[in-house]
């Protein structure tokens, strides 16, 4: 496992320290850990929305899609137990 070093502020450290008497992570490597991968997860979320979206302004649903898109979400509804 590779290594970073890095330099954080003591407010910073404060509540690193403050999740980790909670439970939240075990220790402050895995704060980082954790921080790290939410943080390329997020960017990896909003890059996949942003080609999403963007192939929708190329090709836009036709009204008939979308008339069908409202058929199956009221079929669904009717189907709930309420």
């Amino acid at each position: 496992m590779t290594q970073l070093v890095t330099r954080v502020d003591e407010r910073l450290v404060a509540e690193v320290d403050e999740l980790i008497a909670a439970g939240v992570v075990s220790s402050r490597s895995e704060a980082v850990r954790v921080g790290l991968s939410d943080l390329v997860d997020r960017h990896r979320r909003a890059a996949t929305a942003r080609r999403i979206a963007d192939a929708y302004r190329r090709l836009p649903q036709t009204p008939d899609e979308l008339t069908d898109i409202d058929d199956a979400t009221s079929r669904m509804l009717d189907e709930e137990r309420w």
